[in-house]
């Protein structure tokens, strides 16, 4: 049996209440207050859905912050038994520099389904729906351009490609460039990034490039949402961390992952709350009577995409109400 479609709205409030906490911290330059009180109340909210949920992808062990941990217990154990996958923060550093597209993010998933991934970098390539089936991650850039190009039926000249802005992608952005296509680059959050690629109002047609494995599989959790796809490939850059790969499963760090072994089945919902005002989702707006949210929330069975316009007294919630790295925020 799926996942029941109810549990797609508990997983947005689980996203809109780590939202709602990290958004009044916005700008302020505090990497882990602002990821303190995601976690804060999004592991408080999980508590009070009926799930037996592990956490398979955590949050915050490359940047040292404080984390929903690989292997914790969420919910009240009296539901499905679900992997999970979070990230309550998706660009900590957006919303510490008052920058677009963060936002909260969740991933469930019948246990045994989503990779393990470890807290590593992976190479990357996702498309949308249009253009699944059509890449190769082992394929150059420019091949890649031009075979999006003839599944949308469009000029290479006007194709985009997104892509983080680190020096580590140059050749990716010369070749990219050589071949004619657009690039827009991003500082942080290409789980955003990947998800973009999968709604054409977003205007991105290609990701490409390293980024971290965590946010990888909750992407290719939302890519299976909307029938896109996502390949990659973990890049342990020590004997530890190819340890790691083992001991998660991944007998060959070499390999592609394919969708296949991203995400397994079809059996997933995804929910993602805009903290900071971006291209795919309003941002946390906070107005004298309470605070205005969006959130978009997908459920891989049925195919179904909503978008979620909420206004909430956060006085009213209890479960809010009582953190103190929401108090703080709110100079109480």
């Amino acid at each position: 049996m799926p996942l029941e479609r109810e549990l797609a709205l508990e997983f947005v409030r689980v996203t809109e209440g780590a939202a709602l906490a990290a958004a009044p911290w916005m700008g302020r330059g505090d990497k882990e207050a602002i990821d303190g009180a995601a976690v804060e109340a999004m592991r408080a909210l999980f508590d009070t859905v009926d799930i037996d949920g592990t956490v398979v992808i955590g949050e915050g062990e490359m940047d040292e912050a404080p984390m929903l941990y690989i292997g914790e217990r969420l919910g009240t154990g009296r539901g499905p038994a679900v992997d999970v996958a979070v990230d309550p923060v998706e660009g900590t550093n957006l919303v510490a520099r008052g920058l677009p597209d963060a936002v909260a993010v969740v991933a469930v998933a019948p246990r045994g389904t989503l990779l393990h991934a470890p807290d590593m970098y992976m190479q990357k390539i996702a498309v949308g729906p249009e253009a699944a089936g059509k890449v190769d991650l082992d394929a150059p850039p420019a091949e890649n351009v031009r075979r999006v190009a003839k599944a949308l039926g469009k000029d290479v000249s006007q194709v985009t490609v997104i892509l983080l802005d680190r020096p580590r992608h140059e050749a990716i952005v010369r070749q990219v460039r050589e071949a004619g296509a657009r690039i827009r680059f991003i500082s942080d959050g290409d789980v955003a990034a990947a998800l973009a690629t999968a709604l054409p109002e977003s205007g991105v047609d290609l990701l490409l490039g390293v980024g971290g494995a965590p946010e990888g599989v909750l992407a290719a959790a939302a890519l299976r949402c909307l029938g896109g796809e996502m390949q990659a490939r973990l890049l342990p850059r020590s004997e530890e961390e190819a340890a790691r790969c083992q001991a998660m499963g991944v007998r060959d760090p070499d390999q592609v992952l394919t969708m296949k072994e991203l995400v397994r089945g079809d059996d997933v919902i995804f929910s993602a709350t805009g903290i900071t005002p971006g291209s795919l989702l309003r941002g946390v707006r906070f107005t004298r009577e309470g605070a205005e949210t969006e959130t978009l929330v997908m459920r891989a069975w049925t195919g179904t995409v909503r978008r979620v316009r909420a206004f909430h007294h956060p006085e009213r919630k209890p479960v809010l109400r009582d953190l103190a790295a929401f108090r703080r925020a709110a100079g109480e």
